[in-house]
C-alpha cells in the first residue's frame, strides 16, 4: 500500500519522477525476488510467482486509484484494504486503516515533489 501511494503521488510530476517511481517499483520487485528465493523458492518457480505479484501490484494499484478518486468517503478504500490487505476477510474494521491510508495520501499531496525526489520522508513520523 505505501509503494502504491508513493507512485501514485509521483504520477505525471515529469520525468524526474517517472524515473524515481520505476526505481522505486524496481526495488520493490527485487526485494520480493530476494524474499522468494530466500524462502527457498526456485529460479523457475520464482519467475512464475513475480509474473503473479506483478500482475496482482498493478491490479491493486488500480483499484487503490479508484478508491482514491472516491476520497474523502473513505468507504470504497475500506473495501479495496479488506479485499487486498485482509485477503477479503473481515477480521477487524478496516476504517482505521482506510483512514491512515487516506491521512498519508493528504501528507504526501501536500509535499513539494522536488523534496519527495530528494529523499525526504515521504510523511511525518507517527508522534509518540
Amino acid at each position: 500500500m505505501h509503494v502504491i501511494l508513493i507512485i501514485e503521488r509521483l504520477r505525471d510530476e515529469g520525468p524526474a519522477a517517472v524515473q524515481t517511481s520505476q526505481a522505486l517499483f524496481d526495488l520493490y520487485c527485487r526485494n520480493l525476488d530476494g524474499a522468494l528465493r530466500e524462502m527457498g523458492v526456485g529460479d523457475f518457480t520464482v519467475s512464475k510467482r513475480m509474473k503473479a505479484l506483478g500482475s496482482a501490484f498493478y491490479g491493486r494499484a488500480a483499484a487503490y486509484r479508484a478508491a482514491f478518486a472516491a476520497l474523502p468517503d473513505e468507504g470504497e478504500l475500506a473495501a479495496v484494504i479488506t479485499r487486498t490487505l485482509m485477503s477479503g476477510e473481515v477480521t477487524c474494521d478496516p476504517h482505521p486503516l482506510a483512514a491512515y491510508a487516506a491521512d498519508r495520501r493528504r501528507d504526501l499531496a501536500a509535499r513539494d515533489v522536488a523534496d519527495l525526489l530528494a529523499g525526504s520522508p515521504p510523511w511525518p513520523a507517527p508522534s509518540a
